[in-house]
């Protein structure tokens, strides 16, 4: 999987940009603010149909302009296919693969395979409960686009759950009931397949990264990934008529894949407690060495990788497993500046230098 070339107009900072990217390690840089990071953005997009950094699709269209257009060739050394995407502040957003057009974002998963490593991903260990419930959902959504279907359903009939205790406290509890009876089997319906798709991958996941991380500390920790489902998928819908009571006076629901968490252990080590600043790092590094393993595993193809400015947060050790891990990957980094170290390990590279949103030189 590669990117060949990607077109952008009026994407954030960037009024008109034509890019082409080696099938190797490709290198973005300039100064701080002149649109590195915003490249990245619109790849990703191209991947999952929206911004990594949850941003309102007005926000993503340069100040003055009406709509913003991304338009990405990818594929590999025999074929090609195309994705554009159409950002409208006062339409829904127009994507085409292939010039047909996509109506469900299932349809756009798994076309271009991603994993996206930034500064913030260094720690997923110790934030918050839903950013590690997204990089779950993202991934698996692309190695299986039928998840997303799921994860749409499920969270649209939790809203309606609420809506709907919302409007019992006004109005007979017993009139609502055969609603609830009916929206707590659906919920139950797709909250069980989240549950055991997310219990499959990470048991996948765990047999990837434990040798990658056994190898990034240098043989002292034995890193494994444990989820944390707030129901099982044989119990479910037993907890949730446990809780109608409770559920239906705080007018949410306290159990299900939306309340679930992962965390990170060296045996019985919780390394968001008891890990330190650098072992909780090389958690994520390894995760993300890790994914690109399973979607490789899985789909027979490895992902485009993203580095968003994370060499610099990075000791040498972790520069040089990062390295490691780019042959035969499709990589594409953003940096302020290169030092003689990774420039020597990276080898040969394509480097694009971009201010304030345009090419300004590219180099082989």
């Amino acid at each position: 999987m590669q990117i060949k070339n990607l077109d952008l107009n009026n994407f954030r900072n960037i009024e008109s940009l034509s890019l082409s990217f080696d099938p190797g390690c490709n290198i973005i840089y300039g100064e701080n603010g002149q649109g590195k990071t915003n490249i990245l953005e619109s790849i990703y997009m191209c991947g999952f149909g929206k911004s990594h950094k949850n941003s309102k699709e007005r926000e993503i269209i340069r100040d003055g302009c009406e709509e913003s257009h991304i338009r990405a060739e990818f594929g590999s050394v025999i074929n090609s296919h195309r994705i554009d995407i159409h950002l409208r502040k006062n339409r829904p957003k127009g994507v085409a693969l292939d010039r047909v057009p996509i109506r469900r974002y299932g349809d756009l998963y798994g076309n271009i395979l991603v994993v996206m490593f930034s500064s913030e991903d260094l720690d997923i260990v110790k934030r918050s409960p839903s950013d590690r419930r997204k990089f779950l959902d993202m991934q698996i959504c692309q190695i299986d686009p039928i998840y997303m279907d799921h994860l749409v359903n499920y969270n649209k009939i939790l809203d309606q759950r609420r809506e709907l205790f919302k409007s019992m406290e006004e109005g007979d509890v017993h009139q609502f009931q055969d609603t609830l009876d009916l929206w707590d089997l659906q919920l139950n319906e797709y909250g069980s397949r989240i549950i055991r798709k997310r219990r499959e991958f990470i048991e996948e996941l765990n047999e990837i990264i434990f040798e990658i991380h056994y190898d990034i500390s240098g043989g002292k920790e034995k890193l494994k990934i444990v989820y944390e489902p707030s129901a099982r998928e044989d119990d479910f819908y037993e907890i949730l008529l446990k809780n109608r009571e409770r559920d239906r006076y705080y007018k949410q629901t306290h159990a299900g894949p939306h309340r679930d968490d992962l965390s990170f252990y060296d045996q019985d080590k919780d390394m968001k407690v008891y890990g330190s600043s650098g072992q909780q790092r090389s958690c994520a590094l390894s995760l993300k060495l890790a994914e690109i393993d399973i979607i490789n595993k899985i789909k027979k193809e490895k992902p485009v990788l993203l580095l968003d400015d994370v060499m610099s947060e990075l000791d040498r050790n972790r520069q040089t497993q990062l390295i490691r891990s780019l042959r035969d990957v499709q990589t594409i980094i953003t940096c302020t500046g290169m030092d003689e170290f990774i420039e020597e390990k990276l080898g040969e590279v394509r480097r694009i230098r971009i201010a304030d949103g345009r090419m300004i030189n590219s180099e082989e």
